[in-house]
């Protein structure tokens, strides 16, 4: 069988699974999830071993230590996996939701209910607990799902949808409903995306290669989210305690995510102070600062700023800093070189923090608090599928009720149309 073939029919068993989940009670969903989450558990000392062979692979492969990183299976990360689940089980069923019923002149009513989208293909690199978390949100939204995950964690990746698979079958629901793809050639993910007939939705995690790469060959509707470069602005009526807790926080607690700060913009009104208070601030937390010429005439010791820098995502400890006129500029900057991912403004000017909320066009705008909430389990959406930074048909973290979509429900008495 080709690979074509191969991709082929996992979608085909996918969409035959999804028809099964579509219709599942809550009650049953949950029941699966509990056992599941109850499953790894048990299997942690198989799904270290299956690990183990990957993170020796990627030693050996010389893989970046922070690749490594992400990679590794401890018993701490199952049990996290394991708890995951559980949340997942615990949120409420998006699916047959009615959204709204209103009666027309002729009598009919019409609504709107909540139902799957019906497969999912995810594809993504390194870290392997997404194997476990992706399944639970796709199956607790009556969706099944296609996993691709990246070749360094092939081993851990397959470890994990046995377990999961064994589970569904315990309960006599199809195993299809959670395909794990085995090969990792490259060939599978571009066949898997010209299953358009199969799976509805693609949703790629990883760097902003995977996701152009996924985008650029894939037939299906794709969520991309290709870099986070997120903004502070700081502004004249800002509380400078406040806004330097704020912003070492959002570039230093974890650099290397996509919520992390990557630009700070300082009103000119506060510059003179500010600048160099927040230049020592971060100089003491190890990270490089590259600032514009007024930030550089308040702060001589920074570096100079290139044009590239403004539209960098670092993903290090690294930040750009830039004086601006007012906050008209911040957001005409934040709209020239920001990915609609995060962006924040830290004042205490009511109307400021209102302008900012409703002129800046990203997917998630926050008025005094770090960038790093930017975040569906902290926004209280459970753990999250991704982050969309395009706006259809969903904008921001990705939560259950966006693996859903609505459709119209009418109930009539006999009317007919003349």
């Amino acid at each position: 069988m080709t690979i074509a073939d191969q991709m082929l029919s996992l979608a085909t068993e996918a969409r035959q699974a999804g028809r099964v989940l579509a219709n599942l009670s809550s009650a049953v969903k949950n029941d699966l999830l509990l056992r599941m989450a109850a499953a790894l558990e048990a299997a942690a000392p198989a799904l270290m071993a299956a690990n183990e062979k990957d993170v020796s692979a990627a030693h050996e492969r010389g893989l970046a230590p922070a690749m490594i990183d992400r990679l590794i299976l401890d018993e701490k990360r199952i049990a996290a996996m394991a708890e995951g689940l559980r949340e997942v089980a615990a949120l409420p069923d998006p699916v047959g939701e009615v959204t709204g019923m209103w009666r027309r002149p002729n009598g009919i009513q019409v609504g709107r209910v909540r139902i799957p989208l019906g497969v999912i293909g995810i594809v993504y690199e390194s870290r392997p607990n997404v194997t476990a978390d992706a399944a639970g949100l796709c199956l607790k939204s009556g969706n099944a799902v296609v996993l691709r995950g990246g070749s360094e964690a092939i081993a851990s990746n397959t470890a994990i949808g046995a377990v999961l698979k064994a589970e569904l079958k315990s309960l006599g629901l199809p195993e299809a409903a959670v395909q794990i793809v085995a090969t990792t050639d490259r060939q599978a993910v571009l066949e898997l995306l010209k299953c358009e007939e199969h799976i509805d939705l693609i949703i790629p995690r990883g760097g902003e290669g995977l996701i152009r790469f996924v985008a650029e060959n894939s037939r299906i509707p794709v969520i991309k989210h290709y870099k986070g470069v997120c903004h502070t602005f700081v502004d004249a009526s800002a509380d400078f305690e406040m806004a330097e807790k704020i912003c070492i926080n959002a570039k230093v607690q974890r650099p290397g995510v996509c919520n992390a700060m990557e630009t700070l913009l300082i009103h000119k009104d506060i510059a003179e102070t500010f600048v160099p208070r927040i230049a020592q601030a971060m100089r003491a937390q190890g990270v490089e600062v590259r600032g514009c010429p007024i930030t550089r005439s308040f702060a001589p010791e920074v570096k100079a700023a290139t044009d590239a820098d403004w539209g960098a995502e670092f993903l290090d400890l690294i930040l750009a800093v830039r004086v601006v006129e007012n906050l008209d500029e911040a957001v005409a900057h934040i709209d020239r070189y920001g990915s609609l991912h995060t962006e924040v403004i830290v004042t205490r000017d009511y109307h400021s923090s209102q302008r900012f909320l409703r002129e800046v066009n990203s997917s998630v705008v926050m008025v005094n608090a770090s960038s790093r909430f930017s975040d569906g389990n902290q926004f209280g959406l459970g753990a999250e599928i991704g982050i969309s930074t395009t706006k259809l048909h969903s904008f921001g973290p990705m939560g259950l009720e966006d693996l859903t979509t609505r459709k119209f429900i009418v109930l009539g008495d006999g009317q007919v149309r003349s």
